[in-house]
């Protein structure tokens, strides 16, 4: 009997062609595709073919394709309040967060699991540029770059856990997007030259400021620019504007580049500063998920990515309580920001994550 999958089908031509490749090895498949939001609710006209009935409708066109059952769920509740919810708290609070890292967390792997146990499915795929072994010595489940280094998502995986990884399956991890979109195309698949989507899904024309303030309802108060020493250097529109490293729209001119050194919601300030104040050599991450293993014993020498789009670096990592590891780099790094994952790396292997602090 052979073993039966729900396939998240986004209505992008990734998620399709890994449906195609698992439908081609022998395996029962479901397609699925997540209703994560209601265009009017984030401020999108409703009509918008954004996460909407085109995605959709694509989805369910490669599902006949492949003469596969294709179904639509509702996690718009989950979805508002496990990325949504949080992206704002996190910008309320002075950090930048990353919610493509949420919803793989909460909703893909969390809540679309939990789903598939409930069908009877034996695992769920995506279209995750990523691989998953399992190492027959210590017999846990590992996290691997894609071969495509252009294209690994291993960064925005790095919270599954060790059952997750066991139900998870990634056939693109070892394909490259012109491959992908070459077997596409030779299906005869509608979306096979669809383009990827950048920004972030609910985020309208990428104005996250805006998407906040409409969300909800709050005037973020004006307050000061200061520098290091806290001497006052103008005044900001609201701590919600500004990330660590931000050089555009402060809305103050100097008579050198200045940057968004930290964010301070309790005293309502935006430290400003010179290129070489954003450097720092050492940071500290919490809710920590290892997957190579289950503790740092005592430091490791391993390579760490701080954001999403940089190459990692090499730096010494420490478990100092059970969830919280500190990072000291070898070479000082630009503007590490709070709320962005700092994940850890073992050659391909992803060692773990965790939160920046």
């Amino acid at each position: 009997m052979s073993k039966k999958v729900l396939i998240a089908m986004s209505g992008g031509v990734d998620s399709a062609v890994a449906a195609g490749i698992m439908k081609d090895s022998g395996y029962d498949c479901v397609g699925v595709t997540l209703k994560l939001f209601y265009n009017e609710d984030v401020g999108y006209r409703k009509e918008s073919s954004c996460c909407s009935l085109e995605d959709v409708e694509d989805a369910k066109s490669v599902a006949r394709t492949l003469g596969i059952p294709h179904r639509v769920f509702n996690f718009s509740e989950n979805f508002e309040r496990d990325v949504i919810n949080r992206f704002v708290a996190a910008y309320e609070n002075g950090a930048t967060p990353n919610p493509c890292i949420d919803c793989n967390r909460y909703l893909k792997f969390d809540k679309l699991y939990h789903r598939a146990m409930e069908l009877s499915c034996d695992a769920v795929v995506t279209g995750h540029y990523a691989r998953i072994e399992k190492d027959i010595a210590s017999g846990r489940y590992l996290l691997k770059k894609a071969l495509d280094q252009n294209k690994d998502q291993s960064y925005v995986l790095y919270s599954l856990t060790q059952e997750q990884l066991s139900h998870a399956i990634f056939p693109l991890g070892e394909l490259t997007k012109p491959e992908v979109r070459n077997i596409a195309e030779s299906r005869g698949f509608v979306n096979y030259a669809k383009h990827d989507s950048q920004d972030i899904c609910f985020v309208q024309n990428g104005d996250y400021a805006d998407f906040i303030m409409r969300r909800t309802g709050k005037v973020y108060p004006e307050g000061n620019f200061i520098d290091k020493d806290g001497n006052v250097l103008g005044r900001h529109n609201g701590i919600i504007r500004y990330t660590v490293g931000q050089r555009k729209g402060l809305g103050v001119a100097f008579g050198e580049p200045m940057y968004v050194c930290a964010v301070d919601p309790i005293n309502n300030t935006v430290t400003l500063g010179k290129e070489c104040e954003l450097y720092s050599k050492t940071l500290r991450v919490n809710d920590v998920n290892l997957i190579s293993i289950s503790e740092i014993k005592e430091p490791m020498r391993l390579k760490v990515k701080i954001r999403y789009r940089q190459s990692e670096q090499w730096a010494t990592v420490t478990q100092v309580r059970e969830d919280m590891l500190e990072i000291e780099f070898d070479d000082p790094q630009r503007a590490v920001t709070k709320g962005q994952a700092a994940v850890l790396y073992d050659g391909d292997v992803v060692v773990g994550g965790g939160r920046i602090c």
